[in-house]
């Protein structure tokens, strides 16, 4: 569970073989306590095209935040999972402004089309679904040198990336601690394992906890690239000797990366716009009069536990821990083995169901992605949540970049606090310090 993980220490017997922790304790020079500068973490997840709203978010966060920064950057750890691994790319890329870089992150989002992400011609398309109807039809009699295992040829995607983001900056800006730490995760098609790939400068080593571990590499095109391939409709990206699909899919924990990278305060970007308690249960005890259930309602529902569930699920765990923590008396927190502490943390989400805004876009989908798609059930009046995992077009863009712009102004004052008050952080000097 990454909440506990930020929260919790190692006792002293345990330091040498546990990979998942490091012993930083301090001088018995400096006292009762040691004094360190507190480090922010930024944690992006999933969700297609709706990334282009994480993009807004920070674009509205450097409006709020940029002059007290100056030069530095806002984040010291960037963490990111599906398209949030590309979007933290691009800023860990440009750490060195990277006030200025969410500008740049939403000029691209704003301008970006689908023939960027994919292709939609009808060759590539036919050539595709071919395969599956082989596939599908004939079973293993053929034995074909490859097997279909996506639907969507994501070629543009890669020379996308390639003009954008410049990797060897990015191991440049950790070398020189101008980046604290940069991460994204993907899923293994091996062993369905959620792994994070990470770099870090002082970083700690690999951990292993259930169903996930963290690895340290020199993270590249084809890391962000495996992070971001969405199961089924991306083909599947070998990096590191094993084939990687979306992270979203087997991370359960995304605030666990940026604890484990140091930070001791997290800023997140959701992109599933949560309604009110009551709301949610009217709308899940009223009766729908739907009908039957295509396929792109079932895709929706599914992409979007994949892509927004685990932030929603996390952060609430991480709300309880500190919550939890400021009924244990400071003393007794001190004498406890583990190093115990509440890691804050500001979630923004969308004011909007940036689902439904894309209820119009099936229309404006390439002709034959259109025809594909109307299949499984999408149209203009269904399957909008699925379709906005593929609407890469600026009529849905751009007003998702405004409106997440617009959601981090309304949050003005919380976010102006959260920044305000970077305390330094205190570590007992009996035990040892924490990594996560």
């Amino acid at each position: 569970m990454s909440a506990i993980e930020g929260l919790r220490g190692i006792r002293t017997d345990r330091r040498h073989r546990d990979h998942g922790w490091k012993d930083t304790r301090p001088s018995p020079s400096l006292g009762t306590a040691h004094l360190s500068a507190s480090k922010t973490g930024l944690v992006l997840v999933g969700g297609g095209a709706r990334g282009a709203y994480q993009a807004g978010v920070l674009q509205g966060l450097a409006e709020i935040v940029g002059e007290r920064f100056g030069d530095r950057p806002p984040f010291d750890v960037v963490t990111g999972i599906s398209a949030g691994a590309i979007n933290a790319a691009y800023l860990a890329s440009r750490a060195d402004r990277m006030a200025e870089a969410s500008a740049g992150l939403a000029a691209l989002w704003g301008e970006l089309r689908i023939d960027r992400v994919m292709r939609t011609d009808a060759v590539s398309l036919f050539s595709i679904g071919t395969r599956w109807l082989r596939d599908l039809t004939l079973g293993g009699l053929l034995k074909p040198d490859a097997r279909s295992n996506h639907l969507l040829d994501t070629t543009p995607l890669r020379e996308f990336l390639i003009a954008n983001i410049d990797f060897e900056a990015i191991a440049r800006h950790i070398a020189s601690d101008i980046l604290h730490g940069f991460a994204v995760s993907a899923t293994s098609y091996r062993t369905g394992t959620a792994v994070t790939f990470f770099d870090g400068h002082d970083a700690p080593e690999p951990w292993t906890r259930t169903a996930r571990l963290g690895w340290r590499a020199r993270i590249g095109l084809d890391h962000v690239l495996a992070s971001a391939s969405i199961p089924i409709l991306f083909r599947p990206v070998f990096v590191e000797g094993a084939f990687y699909g979306d992270g979203g899919v087997g991370m359960a924990t995304p605030l666990s990366p940026a604890i484990h990278l140091g930070a001791d305060r997290v800023v997140a970007i959701s992109v599933r716009h949560s309604p009110d308690r009551d709301s949610n249960v009217h709308v899940n005890y009223v009766g729908h009069d739907q009908g039957d259930i295509s396929i792109a309602d079932i895709a929706g529902v599914m992409l979007n536990a994949a892509f927004m569930d685990a932030l929603d699920s996390d952060a609430e765990r991480l709300i309880r821990i500190n919550h939890t923590l400021t009924l244990i008396e400071e003393r007794r927190r001190a004498e406890h083995p583990h190093w115990l502490r509440s890691i804050p943390l500001l979630v923004i989400r969308p004011s909007v169901d940036l689902g439904a805004l894309a209820a119009d876009q099936f229309s404006r989908l390439p002709a034959t992605l259109r025809y594909l798609t109307r299949g499984i059930g999408a149209s203009p009046e269904r399957g909008a949540d699925f379709v906005s995992y593929l609407a890469f077009d600026p009529s849905y863009t751009r007003p998702l970049i405004e409106i997440g712009r617009r959601d981090a102004v309304a949050q003005k004052d919380e976010i102006e606090a959260f920044f305000s008050s970077r305390p330094a952080t205190c570590t007992p000097a009996a035990g040892p310090h924490h990594v996560s």
